[in-house]
């Protein structure tokens, strides 16, 4: 039996003798050579590694070093950025197994052996599939089977952008008139993504819209994005549809309208956007909490006039935007401290967390409480953490924390499995930490990922409030009150160093 451990610490030993050598004595040609050589050998180890994430997947591997699912596994362990194209990778080229347990041969067999003779890149696979995947279903079998190897055989020679337009001559040649393409082929290739928000918190959204959504959205558009509609640099702008703004008023606001058709676009769909949550398109509530904007900022952050808040779905917004969302509020201020009108120790009465739990748990974690999961908020579960209600735990704010419906899972016995206990001393007493279940058992870890912010502050001086945080085990109180931002303002400034204010949009959560 080959012993696949010692090759490949003898690799990492090879790879490392590799990286301390110099190339200064070898001429031109060779030094070329050996960047080939090396970028070769990369391929090569990248199909290898492709087969190495289908063993883990196939016998559940991830689970024996803490990940509770595959892509957790590519995301912690392998540090792969964009683990659902690595997945999408794995499955087109290596063979999978099928319902009845025997080996397929792989999707892409052609493109998967030029990745594993190193001639072929990823970028080139990516490129290939995207190809493939807009072939329509009628075509014939063999007419697709055509298809992927005359891609595989162009990407040895054109890179990722020209194979792009390769693909497009050679679906133009397999639907030249587009009556192949049908419901199915337009519903696969549907898609609408939204991008990582980036230095100047901006993020770009993508999509792939069928022939009724882009109908749907030239509708809105005509409407919500005419000149002079929904401006938010002119006050006197009418809102909303321009059906029943005064016909005067638009023609000057239109003449005022500085803005590109794609701005107006955006601020029509912002606008849009904003009448669904505003006018309770959403519902009442989505895992407990209101179908609203609900933001977090600390006192320090008021009083300064700088920084950055997260909402509970995992957006950062300028303060700037915060006061604006303030400035709009619905009268409802809701303060945390040690007197309570609303009950947030239920016992055994009930199993879910109550509205006010979520919102004092949001103030608290802003996301899932296990560590290195980037999950939100929003897209949390209340996890009994102190003992699970199926052992007769209690439903009370001082015994749960957050966790997304994985992590909430991954909770129990087995050597597999995590157990949750709260932290009693250092920064993040008073919150509850992870650990797995194995012997000596691992190290009580806290999330840290949602709270980037705090450790900055906490590093950045030893005078600094946030080195020794005060524990947040209060209970809130809930009061009815008229106050907008400026007296909030100016009642924070007689609390405590820390305080944490919580809205959703519009209602007010102060969290202290």
């Amino acid at each position: 039996m080959s012993d696949l451990v010692a090759k490949y610490a003898a690799l990492q030993t090879l790879v490392k003798e590799i990286a301390e050598e110099a190339s200064d004595a070898y001429d031109d040609e060779t030094v070329a050579q050996l960047a080939i050589t090396h970028e070769t050998a990369v391929r090569q180890l990248a199909s290898i590694g492709n087969r190495r994430i289908l063993e883990v997947s196939d016998r559940d591997a991830h689970r024996a070093v803490g990940c509770v699912t595959l892509t957790e596994f590519l995301q912690t362990k392998l540090r792969i950025t964009q683990p659902k194209k690595r997945l999408t990778q794995v499955q087109a080229l290596e063979p999978m197994h099928a319902m009845t347990g025997e080996k397929l041969p792989p999707v892409c067999p052609n493109t998967a052996r030029e990745l594993a003779a190193g001639s072929i890149g990823p970028d080139h696979v990516h490129a290939v599939l995207d190809v493939m995947n807009k072939i329509p279903t009628a075509v014939e079998p063999e007419h697709r089977a055509f298809a992927e190897k005359a891609l595989a055989e162009f990407a040895t020679t054109l890179t990722p952008k020209e194979l792009g337009a390769v693909g497009v001559r050679i679906l133009a040649h397999l639907d030249p008139d587009g009556t192949l393409t049908d419901d199915r082929d337009r519903a696969r290739n549907r898609k609408l993504s939204l991008g990582c928000q980036d230095s100047q918190l901006m993020s770009k959204l993508t999509a792939t819209l069928d022939p009724m959504t882009r109908a749907l959205f030239d509708v809105v558009l005509a409407k919500w994005a005419a000149p002079g509609m929904n401006n938010p640099d002119d006050e006197q702008s009418p809102k909303g549809d321009h059906g029943d703004a005064d016909p005067e008023l638009l023609k000057q606001a239109a003449d005022r309208d500085c803005r590109s058709q794609s701005q107006r676009n955006h601020d029509a769909l912002k606008a849009l956007l904003d009448a669904a949550v505003t006018g309770g398109l959403l519902g009442g509530s989505h895992r407990g909490l209101p179908s609203q904007i609900i933001v977090s900022i600390t006192d320090a952050q008021l009083r300064e006039h700088a920084g950055i808040a997260r909402t509970a779905t995992g957006s950062d917004l300028p303060i700037t935007d915060v006061v604006k969302l303030a400035a709009d509020a619905q009268t409802h201020l809701a303060v945390f401290s040690d007197i309570t009108n609303e009950p947030l120790f239920f016992g055994r009465s009930r199993r879910l967390a109550s509205p006010a739990q979520r919102l004092m748990a949001f103030a608290k974690y802003k996301g899932c409480s296990k560590d290195d999961c980037s999950v939100p908020f929003a897209h949390t579960e209340m996890h009994h953490a102190e003992q699970d209600w199926a052992d007769g735990g209690t439903t009370d704010s001082t015994d749960m924390a957050p966790a997304c419906g994985p992590h909430n899972r991954a909770v129990g016995t087995e050597p597999h499995q995590w157990t949750t206990e709260k932290i009693t001393d250092g920064p993040d007493r008073g919150r509850y930490g992870w650990r797995r279940n194995t012997d000596p058992p691992d190290a009580l870890r806290a999330n840290q990922l949602h709270r980037i912010d705090q450790l900055l502050q906490r590093h950045s001086t030893s005078r600094d409030p946030w080195i020794d945080p005060p524990t947040v085990e209060e209970s809130p109180r809930v009061l009815d009150i008229e106050h907008q931002l400026a007296h909030l303002v100016a009642e924070r400034r007689t609390r405590a160093p820390r305080i944490d204010v919580t809205w959703p949009r519009w209602p007010i959560t102060w969290a202290a």
